[in-house]
């Protein structure tokens, strides 16, 4: 084989292989282990020397679908408590399926009318599920982290401006560090864009009340007081080891009084907007200056998904557009163009998947399921608090549960040893993912329940898996 004109004809039945091969894989997710370790033999069947002529469509998708469906961790499926991990509900993957298949350039409006008004449409949807205003500027970005550079690029430009310069022009150069404050509840996502765009990845000062990270308002309160000229506050809602929120109505109050910018790190607690039993854990989250979620986490569409709202939509295109070029639009194009509103030029159209989902289940589909999510997760919770030997580290607040074994007269040592182990022989288990944290000082487990597909039995399987690890555990 050589050129792929030749194999033009192949494109339907390379396609159609996959489809054929979906069903059974979609069928076997509610029984086969997250990751079967006996199947980790198949991934050597993808290494071998880069083919001088090739081997053909048909054979080429039937190894990769052979590999794939055997050896990949399948987190797609119901048991899959580690990190912060949904799936992708069926609109959502032939969304995704769709847009593979017309391969649109999404980034301008002259390249894909149909992609550019898609995003748009969805912007407008997701700033309805969460609460925001309509006016708020928006931008689909591949994930939380790409949405937080996003959100404090815009911060940045704003700080910038208000030094007399222009930041996304001429850089930092001259100007003293922008002061960024946040509790202790802040993601490497957000430290990883500061670090990104020159301002440091350690530059965050951290004002906590506590072991756990809850922000100190008063301390936030002193400390803006002190600076000289404007300032960045971070506040995180949904804290990844235990699902907990920073009181964003309290720092919007500060960034108000202060003149500060307020970014707001929603990647998976912004979804509690959805529900009017959850809503108060994210209220004042409409005054924040910009607002970042993720797609892929409890929207359950594929990875990649991430989205960015700015309250002032023009700094955007201060931030990441006008570059001149002459062969793109000019910066007077009456269409929008989102290639320059956040950091990604080439871009697919991931609107496609979302604008699916929330079409086929709604603003109803996605409260019930946040709703059962958290069900889901008081009930695990309820299990822990019912056993002797096992202690609940943090209320369960959302759909994060964190706990720890603590048999009785074992030290702190010895616990976080065995807590450790117990994390790791679930992995090694298979049969679900949960790993572990550590939480207040000391080891923990922490699943996380986010799958679209992850039911009762699915929950219950997992707190007998643990106790199973914890009956055969080392004397």
């Amino acid at each position: 084989m050589s050129d792929p004109l030749h194999e033009r004809d192949q494109a339907a039945a390379a396609l159609e292989a996959v489809a054929l091969a979906a069903g059974p894989y979609l069928d076997s997710l509610d029984d086969r282990p997250v990751h079967d370790h006996g199947a980790d033999d198949l991934i050597e069947l993808l290494d071998h020397p880069l083919p001088e002529h090739g081997e053909g469509t048909m054979d080429t998708v039937r190894r990769l679908l052979h590999v794939g469906t055997g050896a990949a961790t399948h987190s797609s499926g119901p048991r899959f408590f580690h990190f912060i991990v949904g799936g992708s509900t069926p609109a959502a993957q032939a969304g995704d399926w769709t847009t593979s298949l017309l391969d649109q350039a999404g980034g301008l409006w002259l390249t894909s009318p149909f992609a550019t008004r898609a995003e748009t449409v969805v912007l407008g949807w997701l700033k309805d599920l969460f609460g925001l205003p309509a006016s708020y500027g928006g931008v689909l970005t591949p994930s939380a982290t790409f949405a937080n550079l996003t959100g404090l690029a815009c911060a940045r430009q704003w700080w910038g401006e208000r030094h007399g310069a222009d930041v996304g022009a001429d850089g930092l150069a001259g100007l003293p560090r922008m002061p960024v404050l946040a509790g202790g509840y802040l993601h490497p996502s957000s430290r990883k864009a500061l670090q990104i765009l020159g301002c440091g990845r350690d530059a965050a000062r951290i004002l906590a009340a506590d072991e756990t990270g809850r922000v100190d308002l008063a301390a936030m309160d002193r400390a803006l007081g002190e600076i000289d000229g404007p300032a960045v506050i971070i506040a995180n809602a949904g804290e990844v080891n235990a699902g907990d929120f920073d009181p964003i109505d309290d720092m919007a109050d500060l960034a108000e009084r202060h003149g500060a910018w307020l970014h707001v790190d929603g990647a998976f607690g912004l979804f509690a907007a959805a529900s009017p039993r959850l809503s108060h854990l994210v209220r004042g989250v409409e005054r924040a200056h910009s607002v970042t979620s993720d797609g892929h986490k409890w929207l359950n569409v594929p990875y990649e998904s991430g989205f960015a709202f700015v309250r002032e939509p023009e700094l955007m295109a201060r931030s990441f557009g006008a570059w001149g070029a002459a062969y793109l639009p000019p910066g007077d194009d009456p269409h929008v163009n989102y290639n320059v509103l956040g950091p990604e030029s080439s871009r697919r159209a991931r609107a496609l998947p979302i604008w699916a989902t929330l079409r086929a289940y709604g603003r109803q589909g996605y409260r019930q399921m946040v709703e059962r999510h958290h069900d889901l997760a008081l009930r695990l919770g309820d299990v822990v608090e019912k056993a002797d030997d096992l202690e609940l580290l943090a209320p369960v607040r959302l759909s994060v549960v964190c706990f720890r074994y603590r048999p009785p007269g074992a030290g702190e040592e010895e616990l976080d040893a065995l807590n450790a182990w117990i994390g790791a022989e679930l992995l090694a288990d298979g049969r679900v993912y949960a790993g572990t944290t550590t939480y207040r000082g000391v080891k923990a487990l922490r699943p996380a329940i986010f799958n679209w597909r992850t039911t009762e039995a699915d929950v219950d399987l997992l707190a007998s898996i643990v106790r199973e690890i914890i009956e055969r555990r080392p004397a």
